[in-house]
């Protein structure tokens, strides 16, 4: 750049420190403040202060594989932090991080130095390799929500498909209901059911999105739990209520509860169970669901099994259609039922459970939650983004956004231990605020201007978090050697917990109690 460049830019940059401004609310006054520092997410300090209380961001940081020997390479802190802060701005590419670079504020509440470039997290995340990546995060997955698992819980099993449009290793053309013929990545998810937490996601190549794929996902999961943390029930759609999957979780006393397909042998024994007169009567509860229970041996299974009929009378007019071909050619017939004729919506379930039959209606509906699960992960939390060529990069990203994802679902439990708040409306609350931060001797002062109409709510919900913290370092005083982690999980199951109603317990606890 050349001398009279420069002194055109300085000029320019002078003229535009004071402005005069003409806007339909009058004249204003602008001027340029270029030494504050400032942020748009004051309220980070909260969930800095709920990170640091508990621990878990410095184990997540203290146990980084990352390893430099330059002194000019940016240091682990600072890697994870600019990675933790764009996680829980949502965003889903490497190139949104430019957005956050402007932020003197943020970089100092996490302890880092600054927040490195788009490239320097790219680089530094193909450092770490596929083993390194697992040894990292998946114990970090799990004892994000292990100490929580000391109640009954259910683990619930699914498969969502992460478009891909680039030429990304293991982007394979395959099952895709929202993109056909686009390639793809498949991510197998173990959920804690109904809480919405991730224990683990394993990224497959597009073609391995079958219950075959998932399969050693599980048993992973399964065997880094201890026994007295094992699910009550591990649950799933029909893709796993197949011979090897039932069998491997039978060899491990696994309880368990998968829908099952619409084979031949599925549809004989419907009509044999129809005609039935103890069908048990649809409970207020039951949305008009009723359901008979027997045993049935498919042909590629190795024993029979108890399977659960559900069904539901349809109560809307229908109108059905089939082609049919005659001389004209292929032509629509329309059939139009009688009043005599009963339509059903049905389902056949397969478990080995030892739940009532009256509690399996409402057990499998319960598994449409992780659906609402996979929406905001991918539409709120960005995961499935940060793409990169090789897949093993996708993986970590996938695992370290489920961990973020964890770690914010518990901080607004104990904001709001009533009720689930989904990103989309609990980042606007919890998380951004205009601050400035102003240091004088030694001090820092950050002056928080909250930007949210629900002022009055939201200083109650971060006086809930306080508590819950307060709660932590209270029994961390007295007793040293506490795991600060479960001592908070602990407070917040304490706040959310209900006890279980009598018919869906299982029989034995029953019968025990």
């Amino acid at each position: 750049m050349g001398e009279a460049k420069r002194r055109q830019l300085a000029a320019q940059a002078q003229a535009m420190d004071v402005m005069l401004v003409d806007t339909p609310g009058g004249r204003i006054h602008v001027q340029w403040d270029h030494g504050a520092s400032a942020t748009s997410n004051a309220q980070l300090s909260f969930f800095s202060e709920f990170l640091a209380t508990t621990g878990v961001y410095d184990a997540w940081v203290k146990t980084c594989p990352l390893n430099y020997t330059s002194p000019n390479a940016p240091s682990k802190r600072d890697v994870l932090g600019t990675w933790l802060l764009a996680i829980l701005a949502g965003h889903n590419r490497y190139s949104h991080i430019t957005g956050l670079r402007g932020d003197a504020v943020s970089p100092q509440i996490l302890g880092m130095q600054k927040i490195i470039s788009e490239d320097a997290l790219r680089r530094s995340l193909s450092r770490i390799s596929a083993e390194q990546s697992q040894t990292w995060l998946v114990p970090q997955l799990l004892s994000s929500v292990h100490a929580a698992l000391s109640t009954p819980w259910i683990l619930d099993i699914d498969t969502t498909i992460k478009p891909l449009y680039g030429k990304q290793s293991g982007a394979e053309v395959s099952y895709n209901p929202h993109k056909p013929g686009r390639p793809s990545h498949a991510l197998h998810t173990y959920w804690v059911g109904n809480l919405r937490l991730v224990l683990d996601v394993v990224v497959s190549p597009g073609k391995e999105h079958s219950a075959a794929k998932a399969r050693p996902g599980l048993i992973g999961v399964l065997d880094n739990l201890g026994e007295q943390h094992r699910p009550t029930l591990v649950r799933g759609d029909c893709g796993f209520g197949n011979e090897p999957f039932i069998a491997e979780l039978e060899e491990r006393t696994q309880p368990y509860l998968f829908k099952l397909r619409q084979t031949a042998g599925v549809k004989k024994l419907l009509t044999r169970q129809f005609a039935r007169d103890d069908w048990t009567p649809p409970g207020a509860s039951d949305q008009g669901w009723s359901a008979v229970e027997d045993t049935l041996k498919l042909s590629g299974w190795d024993k029979a099994r108890r399977v659960v009929i559900l069904r539901r009378a349809v109560r809307t007019d229908l109108a059905l259609s089939r082609k049919t071909s005659n001389e004209v050619g292929e032509q629509i017939e329309l059939l139009m039922p009688d009043k005599d004729v009963q339509a059903w919506e049905y389902a056949v379930l397969v478990t080995n459970s030892s739940y009532e039959l009256e509690a399996f209606g409402q057990l499998y509906r319960d598994r449409a939650d992780c659906e609402n699960g996979f929406d905001e992960l991918k539409n709120q939390w960005g995961w499935g983004g940060f793409t990169t060529q090789d897949i093993e990069r996708c993986q970590t990203s996938a695992r370290c956004v489920a961990l973020v994802y964890n770690w914010w679902s518990w901080y607004c439990r104990a904001a709001k231990p009533g009720a689930r708040m989904e990103a989309i409306t609990s980042r606007a609350l919890l998380l951004a605020g205009v601050g400035r931060a102003v240091k004088h001797a030694g001090q820092t002062t950050l002056y928080l201007t909250p930007m949210h109409a629900a002022k009055d709510k939201l200083i109650e919900l971060i006086a809930n978090v306080r508590a819950a913290l307060s709660h932590v370092r209270a029994v961390a005083e007295q007793l040293p050697l506490t795991d600060r982690w479960k001592a908070f999980l602990d407070y917040v199951v304490a706040k959310i917990t209900r006890p279980l109603l009598p018919w869906s317990r299982p029989i034995q606890l029953m019968r025990a109690g």
